[in-house]
């Protein structure tokens, strides 16, 4: 084999993926799922051929990102703030309630009390990923379940960080306090600053230069990356910076024609995303965990979508929306996959639970994704009558 670069990567991720995505067109599979395959094929577990997945991270990392400015061109900064608000509720009591499962879950399995703990937190969120990128945006009924799991996964967002603080702080430490109160400034700091720019910089440029389309669509990218650059550089995450760059953007008469052409290239970045994910997965070191990764991953999507659907409809919303909204939040998030790094880097957790965490959240997504795409339209869908852009 060649040796391991970035251009050979590539090379396999993209003539792989369009092989695989033609046997899952054929098979009526999802097509998020082959590219997962298609990474555990190449990855150690198997072929071997990619044994360092970490090198193309950061590139799959540019998808998610993407994905949410493109969330934030479609959410009017009012809009936003009134469904935050009614959303706070929903997220903490859904979060309490994950979050506990996962801690008897751990303790059952023998864990000890840290590492009990740092399963609790993993199964609180849901995948951004998952949850929007199979959501139709075009039709007012998916606008509306959009927007409902915008704001609870954006919540879920800020607590997965401050969680990661924790671990990187160390539990118990009298500076963890300091970093969540830096935390919550930044915060401020970043949608202070966006309001800024977009209304004083961003907005005059565009009037004067919106016939050019190529110089529009090179400034959306150039603000995405560097308010997603800044938010890192304060101690939040690309993902909330970028998708404050996208609600800063979303009153603008140019944000249609931004997330039109964005699509493609978020597409780009979230194959190499998915294809990264089965690529990162071992599966000699995960074996001493599959019967429990199994069993947790299944009380993972009987559990979510119940209690999204019970706490929706106590909410106001009709149960066909609730049941949907809950099924499409019903698994695992690429939060917990950090979180699970991070905790084992600093000798919070064993290898172990490290890896029940990851591959309890791998088997959610992958069995999530086909709920999804069988039972409710999405973009990529299989049968014609359930495909919605």
């Amino acid at each position: 084999m060649p040796s391991e670069s970035l251009l050979f990567m590539v090379f396999l991720i993209f003539t792989g993926a369009a092989v695989f995505a033609t046997l899952a067109l054929y098979a009526r599979q999802a097509l998020i799922v082959s590219y997962i395959v298609l990474g555990v094929v190449m990855g150690p577990s198997l072929l071997g051929w990619v044994t360092d997945a970490s090198l193309i991270k950061g590139v799959a990392d540019i998808g998610i990102m993407f994905l949410l400015f493109l969330l934030g061109l479609n959410m009017h900064p009012q809009k936003l703030l009134r469904l935050l608000g009614s959303a706070t509720f929903i997220t903490g009591v859904s979060s309490l309630v994950f979050g506990v499962l996962g801690v008897v879950a751990g303790y059952l399995l023998g864990y000890t009390v840290v590492e009990s703990l740092v399963v609790g937190g993993g199964l609180m969120f849901s995948s951004t990923i998952v949850g929007l990128k199979l959501l139709p945006t075009t039709v007012l009924h998916h606008r509306h379940t959009g927007e409902i799991m915008i704001s609870i996964l954006l919540l879920q967002d800020i607590m997965a960080i401050v969680l990661l603080l924790i671990l990187q702080a160390g539990i118990g430490q009298h500076a963890l306090l300091a970093d969540v109160g830096r935390l919550a400034l930044a915060l401020l700091g970043v949608c202070g600053l966006a309001y800024l720019v977009e209304r004083y910089v961003l907005l005059p440029l565009i009037t004067r230069f919106d016939v050019i389309q190529e110089y529009i669509f090179l400034l959306a990218i150039g603000w995405c990356l560097g308010l997603a650059e800044l938010s890192v550089w304060l101690g939040l995450s690309h993902e909330i910076g970028a998708f404050v760059a996208g609600v800063a953007l979303a009153s603008s008469r140019i944000s249609l024609f931004i997330a039109e052409n964005l699509k493609p290239l978020r597409d780009f970045f979230l194959i190499i995303f998915f294809f990264t994910l089965g690529a990162g997965l071992d599966i000699k070191l995960l074996a001493d965990v599959l019967m429990p990764a199994i069993v947790l991953a299944a009380v993972v999507l009987v559990v979510k979508p119940w209690v999204f659907r019970r706490l929706l409809s106590n909410a106001g919303e009709s149960p066909p929306r609730a049941t949907e909204i809950g099924v499409r939040l019903g698994q695992g998030s690429e939060f917990t996959l950090l979180i699970a790094v991070l905790a084992l880097q600093t000798g919070v957790v064993r290898h172990q639970a490290a890896h029940l965490l990851e591959l309890t959240t791998i088997l959610s997504m992958m069995v999530s994704m086909y709920l999804i795409v069988w039972r409710y339209p999405t973009p990529i869908a299989v049968r014609d009558d359930l495909r919605r852009n």
